[in-house]
């Protein structure tokens, strides 16, 4: 047990299973209940996005994806932000991270994307692929 143990609670038998290895956790284990983090899926899709926001360039801003989250999570009120790097040269974003998004926040921030890239002329390439 000392590597840990992770258990998604989607039944009654993980739910017993969690039980057990609380019953025989030693003293000064430490139990972590969080809710599930955004899916392979969702994050595929946001940077799919992130790249038709790029291609596009909306209002002539020529950014890679990576600035773009930062900036979409920016908006959602994400505790992102940047600091200065150790050599002086540039800006690093620190903070929140989209890796630790719960499905929920990740719905959220999905849509925000669609709904501005829908008002900055954004043509997405999964609707392209559909049609």
């Amino acid at each position: 047990m000392s590597a840990g143990q992770t258990i998604r609670l989607v039944g009654d038998s993980q739910r017993a299973y969690a039980h057990r290895l609380i019953e025989k956790a030693p003293a000064g284990a430490v139990l972590n209940v969080r809710e599930a983090t955004r899916t392979g899926e969702q994050n595929a899709k946001m940077w799919a996005m992130l790249s038709d926001i790029s291609r596009a360039k909306p209002g002539g801003r020529t950014l890679t994806p990576d600035v773009w989250k930062a900036l979409f999570m920016h908006a959602l009120d994400h505790s992102l932000r940047f600091e200065p790097a150790l050599d002086g040269k540039g800006m690093v974003p620190v903070g929140f991270r989209s890796s630790h998004m719960t499905k929920p926040q990740m719905s959220d921030l999905i849509e925000f994307m669609y709904a501005w890239g829908g008002e900055h002329g954004v043509h997405w390439s999964e609707e392209a692929q559909a049609a």
